[in-house]
């Protein structure tokens, strides 16, 4: 990532070119990425609109949100699979369920093709994620792992600044299924383009733990850094949905927000994520990942109980929720890049066990976020939230106490 060439020192042309190597990677594997986040959170912001769509309470379509989340707990038995089986295989096999799910839900228009569609985006998200980020671990260094991860999870905020917006469009232009159509033909293009950059697989990746899901948790368990850290990754995840299955709702009802305007709305939280991202390429590695993660959930924290008062009027509102996504994705990506080294000998199955945890939390944060917001409103949502990461960022700490690595620059 980072020159070494000084003076009048001869060039390095195989470096420069596997460095150019890694760089299409990683801008291919964003890309088909973008795809597999925006087909996950598109629904959030307009859980109304498809509750009205499909003649159903809002309720129905954030339990369906949660059901949708419970896929990442099967990433817990599939990381030594993917770990076996090689990267490359997980990532396109991961695409093609996105596209099978998208397009069935296009075609069927009923609440059980949504559910279908929304299962099949998260199996395929589930094993996606952990194959490509277990492959940049392999490939490069801890002291640019932040660069590099932070760089991928750009697909993030795309979904949100572009993604979403987008798929917005496409329904006040095409009607709700449209996205569903363009989704599944940008995927199946995806699957291609992936199978022609990456190498293929070797037989069995050094350190996979044999595909034995005794073996993958045992090793998951050992190490109080890693119960730590998917603890943590539960509990903000579950903070993050508990908001995020009920902004939209929150916009709507108390500002009179349209289709377009929430989809604009969620652009800017989009821009504020993007800028988060640019902050772990640019700063992460600098700063140290532990230190980075710890003070960005303390951040957070401060965000979550900061936001019931920015609701006085829609700029206050958008104000508060650009500031705490900012906090919540610099927080939560550095996290990710941590991850990738707490158990190197076996980085997909971690990556899956840490999707997993999360997966978990967003599955309660969805499933409670209505109550909670029918209960207390805003300002309930934001103190649950605030607390539960509160809560989750002391047993990291704990977790992370007398753990460091020699490229976390004095961390």
């Amino acid at each position: 990532m980072h020159s070494t060439d000084r003076g009048c020192q001869p060039a390095d042309p195989a470096g420069a070119q596997a460095r150019g190597g890694i760089l299409l990677k990683v801008v291919t594997a964003t890309l088909a990425r973008l795809l597999l986040n925006t087909s996950r959170r598109f629904v959030y912001p307009f859980a109304n609109v498809f509750s009205r769509q499909l003649a159903l309470p809002l309720t129905a379509i954030t339990s369906l949100i949660a059901v949708n989340q419970m896929t990442a707990v099967l990433g817990i038995a599939a990381g030594p699979l993917i770990d076996r089986a090689g990267y490359r295989r997980v990532m396109l096999a991961g695409m093609g369920l996105l596209c099978l799910g998208m397009g069935w839900a296009g075609i069927s228009g009923s609440y059980w093709g949504l559910m279908a569609a929304l299962t099949m985006a998260g199996l395929a998200k589930t094993i996606y994620d952990p194959a490509v980020q277990a492959y940049l671990g392999r490939q490069v260094a801890f002291a640019n792992r932040g660069a590099a991860i932070g760089s991928l999870e750009f697909a993030w905020s795309g979904s949100t600044l572009v993604g979403i917006p987008l798929a917005a469009l496409a329904m006040d232009s095409w009607g709700w299924r449209a996205p569903f159509f363009i989704i599944a033909g940008l995927s199946l293009a995806g699957l291609v383009a992936l199978g022609a950059v990456f190498e293929k697989d070797a037989a069995r990746h050094p350190g996979a733990t044999g595909g034995d899901f005794i073996a993958g948790l045992s090793a998951v368990k050992q190490k109080k850094a890693v119960l730590g850290a998917m603890v943590w990754a539960f509990m903000v995840s579950l903070a993050n949905d508990n908001l995020f299955v009920v902004y939209g709702a929150w916009l709507e009802t108390s500002f009179d927000m349209g289709i377009v305007a929430l989809g604009l709305s969620t652009g800017l939280i989009g821009l504020a994520e993007m800028l988060a991202e640019s902050f772990t390429v640019f700063a992460g590695d600098r700063f140290g990942l532990k230190r980075s993660v710890v003070a960005g959930s303390m951040v957070t924290v401060a965000a979550y109980f900061v936001l019931p008062f920015n609701g006085a009027g829609p700029r206050g509102a958008l104000a508060g929720l650009f500031l705490l996504f900012l906090a919540f994705e610099f927080t939560m990506v550095c996290g990710i890049c941590l991850a990738t080294e707490l158990l190197p000998g076996s980085r997909a199955t971690m990556m899956a066990a840490f999707y997993a945890a999360a997966g978990l939390g967003r599955v309660a944060g969805a499933a409670g976020g209505g109550l909670v917001w029918q209960q207390g409103g805003i300002r309930a949502v934001g103190i649950v939230s605030g607390a539960v990461t509160a809560i989750g960022t002391m047993i990291l700490w704990y977790g992370l106490a007398g753990w460091s690595h020699d490229g976390e620059g004095g961390d």
